[in-house]
C-alpha cells in the first residue's frame, strides 16, 4: 500500500495527488509549501513517493530510475488512494519528474474517468543545458486538461523554448516571473516572493478546476 502525506480536509470537494521530483522527497520544503498552499485554497492534497525515494528512508540510496519505469507506481498510487476511501474528482501531478510521470499516465487515467486533470510543477522539458533532448513527444497529443507552472528562469525549459514545442491545446502553461525550477523567484529582482507565487499557483488551480470539473 502506498504511503501518503495528507494536507487539507478529507471533506474537500476535490483531491490533488502529487509526486516528488527526482532528487527531493515528498516532504521536501518545496513540496510541503506547495501542498499547504493548495490545501489553504480548499483542496485535499495527497503526496507520495516512488519506491526508489522511499528506500532512502531506510538507508538504501538509489539513483532516480528512468521516468517511464515508475509509471505503474503512479497508477498504483491512484488505486491505493481510492482504496483509502478518497472519492470524488481527482487531479494528478507532481514536481518535475513527478509531474512528467503523471503526464505519461494521465490520458489512460482520464479516458477511464479516474482523473479530471493534470498539474505539473516545473516540467522538465529537457535536461539543463541540453535543449535538444526533449521530453515532449507525448505532450503534443495530450487530451487531459493540464496546467503547467513554469518559472521564467527554469533551466529545464525557458519561455522562448516552450513556445516552439507545439504542445497540445489541452495544456495551459502558467509562467511565474523569475521563478527557478522550484518556482522560487529572487524577490530583490522580481518583487515576488515564493509565497506570492504559491498563492498565484493555488488560486489559478482553484479557478481552473472550477472550469474543468462539473
Amino acid at each position: 500500500m502506498t504511503t501518503f502525506i495528507f494536507d487539507g480536509y478529507d471533506t474537500a470537494p476535490l483531491t490533488i495527488l502529487l509526486a516528488h521530483g527526482a532528487g527531493a522527497s515528498m516532504d521536501s520544503p518545496s513540496m510541503t509549501a506547495t501542498a499547504k498552499a493548495l490545501a489553504t485554497a480548499g483542496f485535499q492534497v495527497a503526496r507520495f513517493e516512488f519506491h526508489y525515494m522511499a528506500a532512502r528512508r531506510y538507508g538504501q540510496r538509489k539513483p532516480p530510475p528512468r521516468a517511464e519505469t515508475v509509471n505503474p507506481e503512479y497508477i498504483k498510487a491512484i488505486a491505493d488512494l481510492r482504496a483509502r476511501g478518497v472519492a470524488g474528482p481527482l487531479i494528478i501531478g507532481g514536481k518535475s519528474m513527478g509531474g512528467r510521470v503523471a503526464s505519461m499516465v494521465a490520458d489512460e487515467m482520464f479516458a477511464k474517468g479516474e482523473i479530471s486533470g493534470l498539474i505539473c510543477l516545473g516540467y522538465p522539458f529537457h535536461p539543463p543545458a541540453k535543449p535538444e533532448q526533449l521530453r515532449t513527444k507525448h505532450l503534443a497529443d495530450l487530451k487531459t486538461p493540464t496546467l503547467i507552472f513554469q518559472g521564467t528562469r527554469d533551466e529545464f525549459g525557458t519561455k522562448e523554448e516552450v513556445a516552439t514545442y507545439g504542445l497540445s491545446k489541452a495544456i495551459e502553461v502558467i509562467w511565474l516571473e523569475d521563478g527557478d525550477h522550484d518556482l522560487k523567484p529572487r524577490k530583490s529582482v522580481s518583487g515576488f516572493s515564493t509565497a506570492d507565487h504559491l498563492k498565484t499557483l493555488a488560486g489559478t488551480v482553484k479557478a481552473w478546476t472550477g472550469r474543468i470539473v462539473s
